[in-house]
């Protein structure tokens, strides 16, 4: 892979280029994969390394907290070592820490290997996108950034519900020892066919040993809040109240530091640019619908229609299709019309299919799925290939590589808080819900007595020892579970707001010609 595609005339790329390429999209795809692939499979991986159920969740925990802090760290290891050697040991190390967690031997060891894999995988992400930007000619950006685009949402997508069924029919080893192989392709592929660039070793001499260490105080103390505030109750905890304080102050001297910093480990300076700052909200944003929608619907599916990872499956599988099947539309669309128009009509869409998922009840059926599923799918695509054009279109070329690892910051971030916020307010709201429907809901009500004496009746012919406290279980149960589905229904709206918010966000951002080259479109 070679530098040829810097400009428009640039010859085309060969074929050891595009080798090498997706060779690093395999790469990105297994990392992005790897943080939501165990979600389904904890209870599995729980029982196997004889861990307690606050415990288990630190393999997911310490994944996500190794790889917020490397990401932005990813722009400076991509200029001083150059994005060959980058992703060929991000990739080799990937790859060696996923086959040690389907090893591990306890739970100390899996956390171990998870950071690590976490930590290695990081850089594979915004290596990405950056090269995007780097080496191919104007002409083929939309199609390129339709392509990443599906693999971005996509593996999210896929990942609990391949992890559930891998565990169901295999072993939760195998979530991890799939890596494998593909790992070792993708380390051959990048070290033969990849070279976009040369390593400054020169950086150095100068290494922000300050940055490097605010940046992880910041950032890993703010993901430890993310990941336990909602089982410590938030700031009633002072653990949190602890954690916060240092990732607030942390990042107050972490900004104050790389402003000042004559070679920062982070350069900030990009967010002088009004459209990458509008467009970090953005990839929030996105962040946040993309995890949250992923969260909820197969939780939602799983509490209270009581499927299995292939029923799932079948559901969740309709968004990842229209992805698919829109991705030509919106590359054709990116040419035609006004990016912000048509990140306007994205967002909008998304929204939209949020909004239509807060109407399900414990009866709606797959055709009641089925629509807002086609419509956020759809809409993913037309949100994600303009917010990257917006995002890097009026940056210099020198400066994507930093913008890189901060833009896919943002969209972890927006997973990581939303996914937090949603849990709150799926535990608080079914609390809530239930006291108020249980205060209707009394015993000295005609429909409750009625409907009490009919299944209590019903339960006495099965000869159970106290048939009225069984029915009265049974109402408690339903109620329960309506109280839950009100509190889906409210997450999923909260997603929409967000959605209308970002909306409300396109009068700031300014207008980005497709066809003018990186740094040239403001």
């Amino acid at each position: 892979m070679s530098q040829s595609g810097q400009d428009n005339s640039s010859p085309k790329l060969s074929r050891s280029d595009w080798i090498g390429f997706i060779s690093m999209t395999v790469g990105m795809f297994m990392a992005i994969l790897d943080i939501q692939i165990v979600a389904s499979s904890l209870r599995e991986i729980q029982a196997g390394l004889s861990a307690s159920l606050d415990e288990i969740n630190w393999i997911q925990t310490s994944y996500l907290i190794a790889e917020v802090i490397m990401i932005p760290i990813s722009g400076w290891l991509a200029r001083t070592f150059s994005t060959r050697y980058l992703f060929f040991f991000s990739c080799l190390g990937f790859t060696l820490m996923s086959l040690l967690c389907a090893v591990s031997w306890n739970l100390n060891s899996m956390i171990v290997f998870r950071t690590l894999q976490g930590a290695f995988g990081a850089s594979m992400i915004p290596t990405v996108f950056s090269v995007i930007f780097i080496i191919f000619p104007l002409k083929m950006r939309p199609m390129i950034t339709v392509m990443v685009g599906l693999i971005v949402t996509m593996a999210p997508t896929i990942g609990p519900i391949l992890g559930g069924y891998l565990t169901e029919s295999f072993s939760w080893h195998v979530l991890f020892l799939m890596n494998v192989i593909p790992g070792v392709f993708v380390c051959y592929s990048v070290w033969n066919y990849v070279n976009v660039d040369k390593p400054d070793l020169s950086l150095l001499k100068s290494i922000d040993y300050l940055g490097i260490f605010l940046i992880t105080l910041a950032l890993g103390c703010l993901q430890y809040v993310i990941e336990e505030g909602a089982k410590e109750d938030w700031f009633d905890s002072k653990t949190i109240v602890l954690f916060s304080s240092i990732s607030a102050i942390s990042f107050i001297f972490l900004m104050y530091h790389e402003l000042k910093a004559k070679m920062p480990i982070i350069d900030l300076s990009a967010f002088t640019d009004r459209n990458f700052t509008t467009g970090c909200i953005f990839s929030f944003i996105i962040g946040w619908g993309l995890y949250n929608v992923v969260f909820l619907m197969p939780l939602y599916l799983a509490s209270i229609k009581g499927f299995n990872s292939l029923e799932v499956g079948s559901y969740m599988f309709v968004t990842g299709a229209f992805q698919f099947l829109s991705a030509p539309l919106a590359g054709i669309a990116s040419k035609k019309i006004d990016l912000r128009i048509m990140l306007s009509f994205g967002l909008l869409m998304f929204g939209l299919g949020t909004y239509l998922n807060s109407q399900l009840t414990a009866e709606s059926a797959y055709w009641e799925f089925f629509l807002p599923q086609m419509i956020r799918g759809m809409s993913l695509m037309f949100c994600f290939l303009p917010i990257n054009t917006i995002t890097f279109g009026t940056l210099p070329k020198e400066a994507v590589k930093n913008a890189s690892g901060l833009y896919n910051l943002m969209r972890n971030l927006g997973g990581a808080i939303g996914l937090a916020i949603t849990n709150t307010l799926l535990n608080n709201g079914k609390k809530i819900n239930f006291d108020t429907m249980r205060k209707n809901i009394t015993e000295v009500s005609d429909v409750t007595v009625n409907l009490i004496n009919n299944l209590s009746s019903n339960f006495s012919q099965y000869e159970i020892t106290d048939p009225n406290l069984a029915a009265i279980k049974q109402v408690s149960g339903l109620v329960s579970r309506e109280a839950l589905i009100i509190s889906f229904n409210d997450a999923f709206v909260s997603i929409s707001l967000i959605f209308l918010f970002g909306f409300c966000l396109m009068g700031f951002v300014a207008k980005v010609d497709p066809n003018a080259d990186t740094g040239e479109a403001h």
